[in-house]
């Protein structure tokens, strides 16, 4: 059964308040005064300096359970929002390959779900284990992105990127058991934030209806409800769209891990791993627990996963 053998997250020393982005970003003191009161953002997380290979190296160097089983890494997958990160001919997940001794293991990246690309990443991951058929296999699975465009920065009206990055130890173990795993695509948004401003309105309206139907796939196929989640660690988008989605399930509002969202920023595929690091730590997971990670990818994917810690 695929599951999380080790997670660590990286969050970069810089907090760099919203309000510092409206001129560069274009916004309005209303809209800034939106995304605080309305929304919940305060803050953003940046990597002043690095690279995002830095970024990936700075969370695997977190990730102790790897030390000394790197060679029972099979795969390392980045898992991301963005198609291009670098300029050709660099390669950054190659490079963070190299530099951890990992050149034995096939490296590949997966970008088809947006943001919703690192629960694929996880999914896919354990297929490939199971299919290998060798139990002490692993799979290192990275994610997060350098905000490094303008149009990297932000969702117009939605959220602010921030710059965390968390590796994944994929396993066949029992530790963070993935329980189940659905997504749905809605080819018609494809041209993400280039959408005409009515077929943007018709997904603002779809959105919270097309995520509470994935939430809803995930928590059946695991054969539970959602009053057995303790707890759900979504994506940080914002805060109204989440308690608007709680309600139409049925998940009660306290359940939502939203203690990152007002000072890490969305940070592309990696806010519920980086959710569920923080939750850890807190003491808000024991063991038996079963917790949802959900995700939207502008294209546009929904995607949730349950998991048993």
């Amino acid at each position: 059964m695929t599951a999380l053998e080790a997670v660590s997250a990286y969050l970069p020393p810089e907090r760099v308040p919203i309000d510092s982005f409206a001129g560069e970003l274009g916004l309005t003191d209303t809209q800034i005064r939106m995304f605080h009161r309305y929304y919940g953002l305060a803050e953003v997380l940046r990597e002043p300096t690095g690279t995002i290979a830095d970024l990936m190296l700075n969370a695997a160097a977190k990730l102790s359970e790897l030390r000394g089983r790197e060679s029972q890494v099979r795969y390392v997958v980045q898992a991301r929002t963005l198609q291009a990160i670098a300029p050709y001919p660099e390669d950054p997940l190659h490079d963070v390959v190299r530099a951890l001794g990992l050149r034995h293991a096939q490296a590949f990246a997966v970008t088809q779900h947006a943001c919703a690309s690192g629960l694929l990443a996880v999914e896919m991951a354990g297929r490939l284990l199971a299919e290998d058929g060798e139990p002490e296999a692993l799979a290192l699975v990275f994610v997060g992105e350098k905000a490094f465009t303008p149009s990297a920065r932000m969702i117009p009206g939605t959220a602010l990127m921030g710059e965390g990055c968390a590796a994944v130890l994929v396993g066949t173990g029992r530790r963070d058991r993935l329980l189940s795993y659905a997504a749905a695509m809605h080819g018609e948004f494809n041209a993400g934030l280039s959408l005409s401003a009515e077929m943007s309105l018709e997904f603002q309206q779809r959105y919270p209806d097309a995520l509470a139907e994935v939430i809803l796939a995930a928590v059946a196929r695991a054969g539970i409800t959602v009053t057995d989640l303790d707890l759900v660690l979504p994506h940080n988008v914002n805060r109204v769209s989440w308690v608007r989605v709680a309600r139409k399930v049925g998940i009660p509002v306290e359940r939502l891990f939203l203690d990152n969202m007002p000072v890490t920023g969305h940070c592309f595929c990696a806010d519920s791993f980086l959710n569920y690091v923080a939750a850890r730590d807190l003491g808000r997971l024991r063991p038996g627990d079963r917790y949802l990670m959900a995700a939207v990818g502008l294209g546009s994917t929904f995607a949730a996963a349950v998991f048993e810690h």
